[in-house]
């Protein structure tokens, strides 16, 4: 099982977080970790721009978004940005994407958001046209007219991974795309529903195994403090359960929020944790450091030994 990181924008004015993004990439690479994943947060950061920045100061690790909402953009825009990102990272980007949500697209950007489904799979057809250029890319179905010529070609192939959540999307995603990129999922909802779907969905499209990234907060603490953890998970991360589609995937496993998620505990612990999400299908995780305390030292003096942990179980667990 490949051990990645989220590293995201947080607090702060534009000029420290890009510097701490950068140091915190600079961080994962030296630690040996075999992935960073972006996310694509609405108000905040654009990851592609971010990765590209991230593509320029290392050398090795994969760099993922996790994930692309499609509807902000059309297909061939977004083709020639992960070319060009793909060329700046020297062919290390994974290109997470999906139909977001209702208040994203909806709500916050005053776009349809209807049959969410059909125009993943009509957009794929475009963006996957033009991840293969150079060359004209000639695409009609229900969704797009595209007739566009592209220069651009990849420096090496672009990995697509949809984050998928559902029966439909899971089958597009392993038709269409090279894996998933999960939110909100429990080891016996990866391993009842998103592993089985996806991997027939896959086989019967004659494609290879597909990647299934499991997004988990993890927090190093003394088991006493455990509860503390997924409290805070739930008080910071838990505005995404309001969605449907969260509470759909939710109710395919034990899981009643992202606080039962959180794999917290000392180091054994979360090594069990996360042996249990690689029984269950995973064949990536993407950990997002949830440090806890009661002030800013303590917060970042959690988060350092969190992630030192990491850095020693990702040997382990290749």
């Amino acid at each position: 099982m490949r051990v990645g990181v989220m590293i995201g924008p947080e607090k702060g004015d534009s000029a420290r977080k890009l510097s701490r993004m950068l140091d915190d990439i600079a961080w994962a690479e030296d630690a040996g970790l075999d992935t960073a994943w972006i996310p694509q947060i609405p108000s905040d950061f654009d990851a592609l721009i971010t990765i590209a920045a991230m593509g320029l100061r290392t050398r090795r690790i994969e760099l993922g978004t996790a994930v692309v909402p499609l509807q902000a953009q059309h297909p061939i825009a977004l083709a020639r940005q992960a070319l060009s990102v793909q060329a700046a990272a020297g062919g290390r980007l994974a290109l997470g994407v999906g139909p977001s949500h209702h208040w994203i697209v909806r709500d916050m950007l005053g776009l349809p958001y209807e049959r969410p489904a059909a125009y993943t799979r009509d957009y794929l057809d475009v963006l996957a046209a033009g991840l293969t250029g150079p060359g004209a890319v000639d695409v009609e179905n229900d969704t797009f007219t595209v007739h566009n010529p592209l220069d651009l070609g990849p420096v090496a192939p672009v990995p697509v991974l949809v984050a998928a959540l559902g029966p439909v999307m899971l089958r597009i995603a392993g038709e269409r795309a090279d894996g998933t990129i999960l939110w909100m999922a429990d080891e016996r909802a990866i391993a009842d529903h998103v592993t089985p779907k996806i991997t027939e969905a896959a086989a019967d499209a004659g494609r290879k195994p597909p990647r299934i990234v499991a997004g988990l907060p993890v927090c190093l603490c003394r088991a006493g403090e455990v509860d503390e953890a997924k409290a805070r998970a739930n008080r910071i991360l838990g505005e995404a359960e309001i969605s449907p589609n969260y509470q759909r995937l939710l109710e395919q496993g034990n899981a009643r929020d992202v606080g039962d998620i959180c794999v917290a505990g000392d180091e054994a612990a979360i090594a069990a944790g996360l042996r249990r999400f690689a029984e269950a299908g995973a064949t990536d995780v993407s950990i997002r450091l949830l440090p806890i305390g009661d002030s800013r030292d303590e917060l970042i003096a959690s988060k350092r030994r969190t992630r030192e942990m990491i850095a020693e179980l990702a040997r382990e667990l290749r």
